[in-house]
């Protein structure tokens, strides 16, 4: 599966890739919690919906910052403690925003949450390999990364329902009561994971060491095109989707529930596919995204041709991260495992930044149409970009 084997292995089991895996749920939805409450925040704080949108600018900015300083601070430092120190922060960060008396006491909270994005998602994400045997690293990185995919689908409704409820400052408490639990999970499941040797603690730390490599520089390439060019078009699918003869209101969010259960499955199954055919499984990702976002600007077929683009959308983007993930582990020189995934998730987070401003742009210029065009524009580089590029590590199919 992945050719990075950590010489002083240790074994968490399933329970403690469940836990990484509440880890990865938690800080994704609290970066995205801000989606649902805008209104509320902006008239509680007396700011308007767009400076209120910094919450969500914010944190994702921070992350990509973050992601490559917590790994070099880590250094020799235990893993466990470092993720359960991240959620204890990230604990802080949703209590104390429920109190917020102003948005710049949120917004400076917000970068915390940002700290704990980058350096959660940087160890968690390559973690797998050091916690179940080699034929279930495949499968326990799909569950680490389903816990972003469950943010997408349940977590951020979840919150916003908590809002409606009892207003926002309860969605940040109720999600602090849960990065609690998940933190205390954290410290009982997961085993000791120091670094396998002082040596390798030392190349961790350069971060921008794997970048030699020419399989990681096209696999991040990889990931800058996909993510990009996914939420080029993505970011503006509901104005997309209202193109669509036969759509409304009611279809449409039911149509973007069924892209997260999509996107959900889709991240199992190309867990399951890239043990095996990591390259054609990525092939076919990027393949996919090529075709439905071009397809679905045409908007043909209705409805029911909307309804199938839009769950093959999500089934494809689904497969995303851990296929991408897969990719520069396989390709992450010996010792490197943790400075690549501090690089991929800086690429992932700048990529969606970016994708959001470009797909922006287009609409500005030309239509909602347009911004789904660039995106499969951007896909169809990709796909050109995994067929040309080095293997990794001489695992080509």
């Amino acid at each position: 599966m992945v050719n990075v084997r950590q010489k002083t292995r240790v074994a968490g089991g399933r329970p403690a890739v469940v836990a990484v895996a509440a880890g990865t749920f938690s800080v994704v939805t609290t970066e995205m919690l801000p989606v649902g409450l805008l209104t509320p925040i902006g008239e509680d704080l007396g700011v308007s919906a767009g400076t209120a949108g910094l919450t969500m600018t914010v944190p994702g900015l921070v992350a990509a910052v973050a992601a490559p300083v917590v790994t070099r601070l880590a250094g020799r430092l235990d893993r466990r403690w470092v993720l359960v120190g991240l959620m204890g922060l990230l604990t802080a960060a949703n209590l104390l925003s429920a109190a917020a008396t102003g948005i710049g006491v949120l917004v400076a909270l917000r970068v915390l949450v940002g700290v704990c994005i980058g350096g959660v998602w940087a160890i968690a994400a390559g973690l797998a390999v050091r916690l179940v045997p080699e034929r279930q690293v495949g499968p326990a990185t799909s569950l680490i990364f389903s816990g972003i995919a469950v943010a997408s689908v349940l977590g951020v409704p979840a919150g916003t329902m908590a809002g409606a409820a009892g207003g926002w400052r309860t969605a940040f408490l109720s999600m602090g009561a849960v990065a609690l639990a998940v933190t205390a999970a954290l410290a009982a499941l997961l085993p000791p994971l120091p670094p396998p040797s002082p040596e390798a603690a030392d190349r961790s730390g350069s971060v921008l060491g794997p970048l030699r490599a020419a399989p990681v520089r096209v696999g991040l390439l990889v990931v800058l095109l996909l993510v990009t060019g996914h939420f080029a078009g993505y970011t503006f699918v509901r104005p997309l989707l209202e193109r669509v003869p036969g759509t409304d209101a009611g279809l449409i969010g039911g149509l973007l529930v069924a892209y997260g259960v999509a996107g959900v499955a889709g991240n199992f199954l190309a867990g399951y596919t890239v043990a095996r055919r990591p390259r054609t499984t990525l092939l076919l990702i990027a393949a996919a995204l090529a075709a439905v976002m071009p397809a679905l600007a045409v908007a043909g077929g209705g409805a029911v041709g909307a309804t199938v683009l839009v769950m093959l959308w999500g089934l494809a983007y689904g497969g995303v991260s851990v296929a991408t993930q897969n990719r520069l582990m396989a390709a992450a020189p010996p010792g490197t495992g943790e400075g690549v995934s501090a690089l991929f998730v800086s690429v992932f987070n700048v990529a969606i930044a970016l994708g959001a401003l470009v797909g922006g742009r287009v609409v500005d210029a030309s239509s909602p149409a347009g911004a789904a065009w660039t995106g499969g524009a951007l896909a169809l580089l990709a796909v050109c970009a995994v067929g040309a590029g080095p293997g990794a590590a001489g695992r080509g199919r």
